[in-house]
């Protein structure tokens, strides 16, 4: 029997605190199910549940049952604590704040 050609992976999760990537070989026909099972992720961070979480390639959402090829990234997504859009409109809005008046520096340079 023929031995079967293997290729390199990469499995990364992230926390606030801790990134993992871990770097495995798989062989043609591996999905991403079997790559994040295979890398000890789960055994790593039980919290991770697959039938919940989203998984990708590369930062493209991807389905478990998706195929890998060479070199792929294979991302195991944590749900969101905050939504990306209100972040950013508050921190807008907060600069704007920031940048109306000058303050009291800029009251001293009109009156020299």
């Amino acid at each position: 029997m023929a031995k079967r050609e293997t290729f390199p992976v990469e499995v990364v999760y992230a926390l606030p605190d801790v990134q993992v990537l871990i770097p495995i070989e798989v062989e043609e026909g591996t999905t991403l199910r079997t790559a994040i099972e295979r890398s000890g992720v789960l055994e790593q961070f039980p919290e991770i549940d697959l039938e919940k979480s989203k998984v990708g390639i590369f930062g493209k959402l991807s389905k478990l049952d998706a195929q890998l090829r060479a070199k792929d990234r294979v991302e195991i997504y944590r749900p969101l604590i905050a939504d990306p859009k209100e972040v950013r409109k508050k921190r807008a809005a907060e600069g704007k704040q920031m940048k109306k008046g000058g303050g009291k520096a800029e009251a001293e340079t009109k009156s020299s």
